[in-house]
């Protein structure tokens, strides 16, 4: 099967190599979507005939037979639409099957089964015979299938899926987000000689690509390859490492020659010394390299893996900020989880990048990507576009103690599965989970996940989060960075109480590493109030109005970029998302304090309020266009533009704005309105071109 053209450009960067004019020799890479089957267990315990392709549920303890599958292509989520309207979600078993053929020509090659993500856990068979289980919703996994296929006849792959929240699998609730069920992720079948590079060491690469020593004169990269065969004898090979620049020309090549041991798996190491490096550069210039390591045999090419080389260096400075090839850059920053309205998880390429292109549109330079390992197309499209990323596993909310040996494979499994990826600069070992004491399970297992990630990647930082807003807590300790979440103004105090804080951090702590890895407030799209005035419950309040989060966001980040102690900030949340638990603010089953609504189809005051401060771009807009009721005849109105001034006129008459908390934030008093409609006007001039933006309110 071919891969198309957007998921070509992914799994490339990915490691997953067509090899055009060695076909018969080199690695082949097929996507594996569609023609599949799939029923719900309607929480029923039950049984599959596999082998037969027929399924049972047991009713009454009577074992019945069903003769309806439902027909889909993956992507596909099976709470698409429960999830995202209330706490009356199905959590449990479904059942995915397809049948496939392979060529009797594959019989002395391997064959594996990838899924980019199954939600939550994955068993799998082969011809009704059991390969294995993959727990957890958010990593990539590999199954090799090639001892289990039949080379001859039609084959059966069956899929058995569960969302069912566990204490032994992380997250060990649905109450922050929804664990949407399903396999929501692409899958691919893999075919390699039986010599090249592991493809079965947790999805990773095969190949680790590190860099010393990195600036603009030079770069030290070493290539770490993890080669194994099955042949019966050590194979004598050469590895072959290749760097084209961004236009496709080779400007790197070396070559080893490699003993290759039938048993275990034998690693090379390669040095390479770069001159004069085109350095990735962020969003200021993500220039992007690309690393192949071929495996050749008599000059024929055995196997070959692609990755993304962004030659760069990170460095975060305490009361300082980020420093990027030692230039200092400016973190502005928002979270993305990976839901959409009507879609649950289960999104294309597109809709991941649309995503990605309303983050660049506002002026973001940093993602973080929260809780949880995102699709590799997020990863991908971070290394092209120059965000730098925040990466982290679910350990998150909760704890049972149960969770031990399970976060500390997702921890290994999102360091291997995204480590050649430039754009990621962090990993997250946790969030917002505590303990009484310092010798209690959560900061016990804290350090041992971050020493998970700091062993396999000693090159970039951790981060562990708290959601108190305190620096020395137990529980984050362990990490080489301090996140803090905390919603000043919402989830208790004022909004003013952000600057104050800070301040007193840069007193108390000034050696710290801290970032405010989550601010903001909810705020409802569909309720205009006239005056800002705080909500009377966060937690059961059912009308939460637009202009207070605008408010919020205003002041707040105002004060963070008076405050160098804040390395970073994330705006929660760049999108509103499912949250089947919750019903607040005047919608239910959604988290509001997303900057664009669900559905990615209207963007929110604060969005321009962000864009008015990041996006380097002339823009203009007027605020609290849909507080359009009014009251009081003298009011204020406020525009958040970047321009050197703003003229304000008000039914024909003009006003001259003034700069507000910063020099994006205009402001005009003493406006007059009349009763009825009134029509508002902004406009600023950007060299000879005149910007402007009008709304109306009408003056009951």
């Amino acid at each position: 099967m071919s891969i198309t053209c957007n998921k070509f450009f992914a799994s490339l960067l990915l490691g997953l190599v067509v090899s055009g004019s060695a076909l018969a020799q080199s690695r082949v890479v097929s996507s594996f979507n569609t023609d599949w089957k799939f029923y719900k267990a309607n929480n029923s315990t039950f049984f599959t005939d596999f082998e037969n392709g027929q399924k049972y549920f047991e009713s009454q303890n009577q074992w019945t037979k069903l003769e309806v599958w439902e027909d889909i292509t993956l992507p596909h989520t099976y709470n698409k639409d429960d999830m995202q309207q209330d706490r009356n979600f199905f959590e449990g078993k479904a059942v995915y099957q397809k049948t496939f053929k392979v060529s009797p020509e594959e019989r002395n090659r391997r064959t594996f089964l990838r899924f980019e993500g199954v939600g939550a856990v994955a068993q799998l068979y082969i011809n009704g015979n059991y390969i294995g289980e993959h727990k957890g919703g958010y990593s990539m996994f590999v199954f090799e299938i090639t001892n289990s296929i039949d080379y001859e006849k039609e084959n059966t792959v069956t899929v058995v899926t569960d969302n069912k929240s566990r204490k032994d699998i992380i997250p060990i609730n649905q109450f922050l987000f929804p664990v949407y069920g399903g396999i929501y992720r692409p899958v691919q079948l893999i075919s390699t000689n039986k010599t090249g590079f592991v493809v079965t060491d947790q999805a990773a690469a095969g190949i680790y690509i590190r860099q010393k020593n990195v600036s603009a004169k030079q770069a030290d990269i070493q290539v770490e390859a993890k080669l194994e065969t099955k042949e019966k004898h050590v194979q004598s090979a050469e590895l072959q490492v290749e760097i084209h620049d961004q236009a496709g020309k080779l400007v790197h090549s070396t070559k080893q020659p490699v003993k290759i041991s039938p048993q275990g798996v034998t690693y090379v190491h390669e040095q390479i010394k770069m001159k004069a490096p085109h350095l990735w550069d962020g969003v200021r210039d993500p220039y992007l390299y690309s690393l192949t390591a071929k495996v050749l045999s008599n000059g024929k090419e055995l196997d070959a893996v692609k990755q993304p080389l962004g030659v760069r260096k990170v460095e975060l400075k305490a009361g300082d900020g980020v420093y990027l090839n030692d230039k200092k850059y400016p973190m502005y920053g928002v979270t993305r989880h990976q839901d959409r309205w009507g879609y649950g998880s289960a999104l294309s390429f597109a809709q991941h990048k649309e995503d990605m292109e309303l983050i660049k549109e506002i002026g973001a330079t940093t993602i973080r990507l929260a809780h949880y390992q995102q699709s590799q197309d997020m990863y991908a499209l971070a290394d092209t576009m120059g965000f730098l990323v925040w990466a982290e596993i679910p350990f998150v909310n909760r704890v049972s103690y149960y969770e031990n040996d399970n976060a500390k494979q997702q921890m290994t499994e999102l360091v291997k599965q995204n480590f050649n990826h430039p754009s990621i600069y962090i990993w997250g070992v946790h969030n917002e989970v505590y303990s009484k004491t310092a010798d209690e399970q959560v900061p016990v297992l804290s350090r041992e996940l971050n020493d998970i990630a700091k062993t396999l990647d000693p090159d970039r930082y951790t981060v562990a989060v708290t959601g108190y807003n305190v620096i020395d807590r137990q529980e984050n300790l362990s990490t080489d960075v301090q996140g803090i979440n905390h919603y000043f103004g919402w989830y208790g105090g004022k909004i003013g109480d952000l600057a104050p804080w800070a301040k007193k951090v840069q007193q108390d702590f000034p050696d710290y590493k801290v970032m405010l890895s989550e601010y903001g407030a909810d705020g409802n799209i569909d309720i205009g109030k006239e005056k800002v005035e705080e909500p009377d419950n966060v937690i059961s309040g059912k009308a939460f109005a637009e202009n207070y989060q605008t408010e919020t966001h205003i002041q707040q980040w105002a004060a963070i970029e008076q405050n160098p102690i804040i390395l970073a900030s994330y705006v929660w949340n760049m999108f509103e998302f499912a949250v089947p638990a919750w019903n607040r603010g005047g919608v239910n089953a959604r988290n509001l304090k997303g900057l664009i609504t669900f559905d990615r189809q209207r963007k929110k005051d604060s969005f321009y309020w962000y864009k008015a401060n990041w996006n380097p771009e002339p823009m203009l807009y007027i605020a609290n266009r849909r507080d359009n009721q009014r009251t009081m005849a003298n009011t204020q109105v406020q525009v958040f533009s970047n321009l050197p001034a703003v003229e304000l006129i008000v039914n024909g008459k003009s006003y001259t704005a003034k700069q507000g908390v910063n020099k994006r934030h205009w402001v005009v008093e003493n406006v007059q309105l009349q009763k009825g409609e009134n029509t508002i006007q902004a406009k600023g001039k950007h060299g000879n071109e005149t910007l402007s933006d009008e709304m109306k309110w009408t003056l009951n």
